[in-house]
């Protein structure tokens, strides 16, 4: 492990952040505020609000993630042709559409017509906010701009989770339809901004050398890439067992097991978001200059951390002490998350070549959205037939593979700028190969199309 680079601050980063960036920074606290509002939520409106079994349930929330798979392949294509805040504008607007939906519908069918375009919406939107991002954020800040990306992120859905536990009421559906659309409404700031002040970004951008010749690289050509293989298996196994489990099978697992009440679990949301928010700047400064594979790591140990608190909340159900389990582990994978989202979209973003980062960012997408159609089947399933020893168990087990797959595969196959080592653009000694993966060594970035 090198030596960590000068610690950076707020008014550094703000000061580097070109004024696209800035303004793309600007509404994603107001945007998540709608997302926070439904997000604690989902299993407990569909299963108390709507009648429908937790099997059922765990069901539509895969339906939302396939959704996300079948798009995002197509959807990666679309954004390196058209360009991201094109293919941007068209996921906002399903969002919208998505959400409403949702609010209103009173049978399967209907439900899960709102919760596949709400899927779809998120398929594209992932790589597509993501290459947006990448296009206007020097690669040097990148890691900064995610990690604050997500700070301003939680502390959005922080305000919508706090707000949306003081507001629902299980024994009045109207107060969940006002969320669904509180939601909807969230989206009206971003549109505005990339219909007017950035309608200039995300453009396409040409193979500088083959031209054209870029539509016809297949996902197999960027799946073979230098690390991509790996980073996919890696980017499954962590979002199987991380995010999945945090919106579907933690809510759960604390009303199932822990009996736990909504309040409550507005309140472990809100815990997980004020820890973001507190401990990310924090936790930057920390980990620049060291391999992010190293950072994986730890935040596998911390994950794990968090799904034995989640058990712990079973040792005396209905009571403040399950309560106060369900909010340690939602705030100790909080700390987890601080590690992960500054490190994984910037190693993406590093391997890959500009004309091709809707594709780049589509598989990652696909691969987390492949994982969050198995994840809440599972946990419904085990959950469901009270198999919850078996369930966490599951969780630890998974928690190891990510951090193994980071050390033992992953780390061989970074060069030293993708594993944040060496900042983006300081030259290469004499001696020292260029990082794998990168275009000056080729890659499918400027590999002949049909080979």
């Amino acid at each position: 492990m090198t030596s960590p680079t000068p610690r950076s601050t707020i008014s550094s980063f703000w000061h580097d952040l070109p004024r696209e960036g800035k303004l793309l920074l600007s509404v994603v606290a107001f945007e998540f505020i709608g997302t926070g509002l439904v997000l604690p939520f989902w299993v407990v409106y569909l299963h108390e609000l709507r009648g429908y079994s937790l099997s059922v349930v765990g069901i539509l929330l895969a339906v939302m993630s396939a959704a996300g798979v079948v798009v995002s392949a197509p959807g990666g294509m679309l954004i390196d042709r058209f360009g991201a805040r094109r293919t941007m504008l068209g996921v906002l607007v399903a969002a919208v559409v998505g959400q409403t939906t949702v609010a209103f519908a009173d049978n399967v069918v209907t439900t899960t017509l709102g919760v596949a375009i709400i899927g779809a919406g998120f398929g594209m939107g992932w790589p597509a906010s993501q290459a947006l991002i990448a296009s206007v954020v020097p690669s040097s800040i990148r890691s900064r701009y995610f990690g604050m990306n997500f700070s301003l992120l939680n502390l959005g859905i922080g305000i919508g989770g706090i707000t949306g536990g003081l507001v629902v009421d299980v024994h009045r559906l109207s107060t969940f339809q006002a969320m669904y659309l509180g939601d909807a409404a969230s989206y009206a700031p971003s549109l505005f901004l990339l219909l007017v002040p950035l309608r200039h970004i995300g453009k396409p951008v040409p193979d500088p050398e083959q031209g054209a010749e870029t539509e016809r690289i297949s996902y197999l050509k960027v799946l073979r890439a230098p690390a991509m293989g790996t980073m996919t298996l890696l980017m499954f196994v962590s979002a199987f067992v991380g995010y999945s489990q945090l919106n579907a099978g933690m809510p759960a697992y604390s009303r199932a097991i822990g009996d736990v009440s909504t309040r409550g679990l507005g309140f472990a949301f809100a815990c997980n978001t004020l820890v973001i928010v507190l401990l990310q700047l924090v936790v930057l400064q920390r980990i620049e200059g060291h391999r992010r594979t190293r950072v994986v790591v730890v935040m596998s140990i911390v994950w794990a951390t968090s799904w034995a608190l989640l058990g712990a909340s079973g040792i005396a159900p209905g009571t403040a002490t399950a309560t106060f389990f369900v909010a340690a582990c939602a705030s100790v994978f909080a700390l987890g998350e601080t590690l992960l989202q500054p490190t994984i979209p910037a190693i993406i973003n590093d391997l890959a070549p500009d004309h091709l980062r809707g594709r780049y960012n589509a598989l990652s997408s696909g691969s987390f959205q492949s994982a969050s159609i198995l994840g809440p089947i599972v946990a419904g399933f085990l959950i469901g037939h009270h198999w919850h020893l078996e369930y966490l168990g599951m969780l630890i087990v998974g928690c190891a593979l990510t951090g193994w797959l980071s050390a033992v595969r992953l780390e061989p196959q970074l060069g030293d700028v993708a594993n944040g080592v060496v900042p983006a653009g300081a030259p290469l000694a004499a001696d020292e190969p260029a990082p794998r993966g990168s275009p000056v060594q080729g890659g499918v970035g400027v590999e002949p199309s049909g080979r």
